[in-house]
């Protein structure tokens, strides 16, 4: 099935909710919560993409580099290139119930196992909706997804963290940016932020449980510095897609300063915004060491089950060998950043 028949599928069920647009860039959809828009004006949605189509590649040819390298070993997640599909959930609540939310997290956990990518598995104030992430992913997947645990309080990021132990998981992340839901105020099930000490404390028992912990949602180098002193393995630079606060900037922003005050000490994801192969290429020259996408995913899982998952995966794939061959950039373990121009 096409990508645009794919989408057209998508915006008959979504309707109301996700306008499936061929360029998902927030502006359909601005301030549309529920549903999948960005806050407010959308400006934060919108600038992600925005900052990205700023950059411009240096195009360099006379080189040997023909059949470049994409696949990647990072925090223990052995991928076919440096992608993860985000973590969606509370489908009902945020797209309008387009599919069951279990259907929807086993198609791009199968999806992702056939393009040789993983997934992140959400959390949500609904209940069961991370016990079903857990499940469905796994099932594909084994133990190798990465589930997402809201900032609540310590008992229950505790608890959360056992159950993905359990399911085998070696990893697990919070998405701290939550703080900022407004679906989690209108279902009063706020989240709060997490002081220095907490959050050491929440690392360790990842550690004692065996597993590596990450920390979605940081914008600034002074918080992933912070991040790094209190033992996370993992960064997300994110602004939570543009959902949490009209005015923050754009991840590409904010990550050339970030992977300067840690690279190499953790390791750097980064969201928003990435709708190609070139955008990956991009994201990895200015310092992640892997990217994350989510509503594209989202959208492809919506109107083509599995399959469009694995399409989608494979678009982003040949476009960022393509742009790696056009930048002379051998693999995408080691991107140097004057493949941009200045």
């Amino acid at each position: 099935m096409s990508i645009a028949r794919t989408r057209e599928n998508a915006r008959g069920k979504t309707r109301g909710f996700c306008r499936a647009c061929p360029v998902c860039d927030g502006r359909a959809c601005a301030g549309e919560i529920p549903g999948m828009g960005g806050a407010g004006t959308g400006a934060s949605f919108t600038r992600n993409l925005a900052a990205l189509a700023a950059l411009r590649f240096r195009v360099r040819l006379v080189h040997e580099v023909r059949a470049p390298e994409t696949s990647l070993e990072v925090m223990g997640f052995r991928l076919s290139m440096p992608l993860m599909v985000a973590p969606v959930g509370g489908l009902s609540f945020n797209l309008g119930g387009p599919m069951e939310e279990g259907a929807y997290q086993r198609a791009v956990a199968e999806g992702a196992r056939a393009a040789g990518i993983t997934v992140g598995t959400p959390d949500a104030a609904a209940p069961g909706i991370f016990e079903t992430g857990l499940a469905e992913a796994g099932a594909p997947l084994g133990g190798g997804m990465l589930p997402f645990v809201k900032p609540w309080e310590t008992g229950l990021v505790r608890e959360r963290l056992g159950k993905a132990r359990e399911a085998g998981c070696a990893a697990a992340a919070m998405d701290l940016d939550s703080v900022g839901l407004v679906t989690l105020r209108l279902m009063q099930r706020p989240c709060l932020p997490k002081g220095p000490r907490e959050l050491a404390g929440i690392a360790a028992a990842a550690r004692e449980l065996g597993l590596r912990f990450v920390l979605k949602g940081l914008l600034t180098p002074e918080d992933a510095l912070l991040a790094v002193e209190a033992g996370c393995d993992g960064i997300v630079v994110s602004n939570h897609g543009g959902r949490v606060l009209d005015s923050s900037p754009a991840t590409a922003e904010a990550l050339p300063a970030i992977a300067a005050a840690i690279k190499g000490k953790a390791a750097i994801f980064v969201d928003g915004g990435i709708r190609s192969g070139g955008d990956v290429l991009k994201m990895l020259a200015l310092g992640a060491d892997c990217v994350m996408v989510g509503r594209p995913f989202t959208v492809a899982a919506v109107g083509g089950g599995a399959e469009a998952v694995a399409e989608l995966a494979e678009e982003f794939r040949g476009g960022l060998e393509t742009a790696m061959v056009m930048t002379g950039t051998a693999s995408v373990r080691s991107v140097p950043p004057d493949i941009l121009l200045g």
